[in-house]
């Protein structure tokens, strides 16, 4: 079972940027969709950004402009997050649907 690691959060003030990595225990990515998701205590998890094998990528409406999802290879996926708002506080997931996987999380907090 393919493992998921994502790295790359932390504490930035309003207005800033942070890049999230996802990494994948084997080559994944170039075969199969993934997207990235975040939640916050008593929330449900969200989707915040889609990217398919083919490259096409779908995000969130509260996101669109400000995050990018990319990828680097079939092993590694970015969330580049910039003007970032005390609203994106939350702890962000990587997953692979169709493999049914997900990350351990990264915690990504902003500061007004």
């Amino acid at each position: 079972q393919v493992q998921l690691v994502e790295s790359g959060g932390g504490l930035v003030q309003a207005g800033g940027s942070l890049r999230l990595s996802c990494t994948a225990s084997r080559s994944t990515f170039n075969l199969n969709d993934m997207a990235w998701y975040r939640q916050t205590p008593g929330s449900r998890r969200e989707l915040v950004a889609g990217l398919a094998a083919t490259g096409a990528t779908n995000y969130e409406d509260s996101v669109k402009g400000r995050f990018s999802v990319s990828k680097e290879n079939g092993y590694t996926v970015y969330l580049e997050m910039n003007s970032l708002k005390p609203a994106d506080t939350a702890v962000y997931y990587c997953s692979v649907p169709t493999l049914r996987v997900w990350g351990q999380g990264t915690q990504v907090t902003v500061s007004s």
